[in-house]
C-alpha cells in the first residue's frame, strides 16, 4: 500500500569526481548498473516501500537525471511502431514511477546540508533519505522495515550493518543499546569516520535513513564538522544525546548491499547483479568461472 505520509529525498549533487572521466559530462547517479542508471534503483526502492513523492538533491549540470525520469514521445512512438513492446514498456517504466521532484542544492555544503534543502519540500512530512551510492537488494527489504520502526517508536532510524574494523574508518560509526526487537537497536552516540581504534564498534551507518521533520531545526544550528561540511551525522548525534527526545534507533541490516561507491565496489555490483539475473546469469555464471581459472 502507498505510504503517503512519507516522501523520500535522494541526494545527487555530488561531482563523482573518483569516476572522471565518465562523471565529466554525466551524473555518478547516472552510470548503468548492467541495464539501470543506479538511481533508478533507489527511486524504485522507495516505490517498493510505498512512497510515492520522490525529491532529487541535484547540482549543476544534472540535467541527464531529470531527463531520464521524463517521458520521451518520439522514442516511445518510436518502439511502438517497431512493434518493441518490451523496451517500451522499460522506457515507461522510468517515467511512470514516482512523483518525481527536483532541487538545486547550491553550494555542496556536506550530506546535511542537502537534507536541510529539501525542507520546504517536505514540510511536516516525515521522510527517508537515501543515498545512490548504496544500493539494497530487492529481495532483502530494508526501507519498509525502517518506516514500519519509525510508524513503532516516532523516532530517527538509520541502517546500520556490521562492517569490517579494517574499513570503518570509512563511515559513521554508532554506539549502541539493545532494544526488545531483534536487529533493533537504540543509537546512544554517532561519530564520523573514526579511526579503527577509536570506533565504538563495528556497525557502521550505511546510506538509509528515517527522518522526523523535527532534524531540519537541529540541522539549522549544526556546526560544519568533518570535512568543513555539515553532518547529518552530527545532526543525529544531537538527538540521540538529547533525554527528552524520542531517540535515534538503528536497524541491523544483514542482506545484500552493493557499494557503487568507487571504481571497484561499482564493477562487483555490476557482477553481482547481472549473474543473480534469469536473462543473464545463465550465461555469466559459466564465463566468470572460466575466466577466474586464467587468473
Amino acid at each position: 500500500m502507498p505510504h503517503k505520509s512519507f516522501k523520500a529525498v535522494i541526494p545527487a549533487a555530488g561531482l563523482g569526481t573518483r569516476f572522471l572521466p565518465a562523471t565529466k559530462a554525466m551524473p555518478k547517479e547516472m552510470l548503468p548498473v548492467v541495464d539501470k542508471p543506479a538511481i533508478q534503483y533507489v527511486v524504485e526502492e522507495a516505490t517498493a516501500a510505498g512512497i510515492e513523492d520522490v525529491l532529487i538533491i541535484i547540482g549543476r549540470n544534472k540535467n541527464n537525471l531529470s531527463n531520464h525520469f521524463d517521458s520521451v514521445p518520439e522514442l516511445e512512438h518510436n518502439l511502438r511502431q517497431k512493434g518493441d513492446d518490451a523496451k517500451l514498456a522499460k522506457v515507461q517504466h522510468s517515467s511512470d514511477l514516482a512523483d518525481i521532484h527536483f532541487v538545486r542544492q547550491g553550494e555542496p555544503k556536506g550530506l546535511g546540508h542537502a537534507v536541510l534543502r529539501s525542507r520546504a519540500h517536505v514540510g511536516d512530512h516525515p521522510f527517508a533519505v537515501m543515498l545512490g551510492d548504496d544500493l539494497i537488494d530487492e529481495r532483502d527489504p530494508l526501507l519498509t522495515k525502517m518506516l514500519a520502526e519509525y510508524d513503532k517508536r516516532g523516532a530517527t532510524i538509520v541502517a546500520l550493518m556490521e562492517v569490517d574494523p579494517e574499513h570503518i574508518h570509512m563511515y559513521g560509526v554508532a554506539t549502541v543499546e539493545a532494544t526488545d526487537s531483534d536487529d533493533v537497536v537504540k543509537i546512544t552516540g554517532l561519530v564520523e569516520k573514526p579511526k579503527k581504534e577509536d570506533a565504538p564498534s563495528n556497525l557502521a551507518i550505511i546510506g538509509r535513513y528515517v527522518l522526523d521533520p523535527s532534524i531540519f531545526d537541529v540541522l539549522e544550528h549544526t556546526a560544519p564538522g568533518k570535512g568543513g561540511e555539515i553532518q547529518l551525522t552530527d545532526a543525529m548525534e544531537e538527538q540521540a544525546a538529547d533525554p527528552e527526545g524520542p531517540g535515534v534507533y538503528g536497524v541491523i541490516f544483514r542482506g545484500r548491499r552493493y557499494d557503487t561507491g568507487d571504481k571497484v565496489d561499482y564493477i562487483k555490483a555490476i557482477v553481482q547483479l547481472a549473474a543473480d539475473r534469469e536473462d543473464l546469469g545463465p550465461d555469466l555464471r559459466p564465463w566468470f568461472k572460466e575466466y577466474a581459472a586464467t587468473l
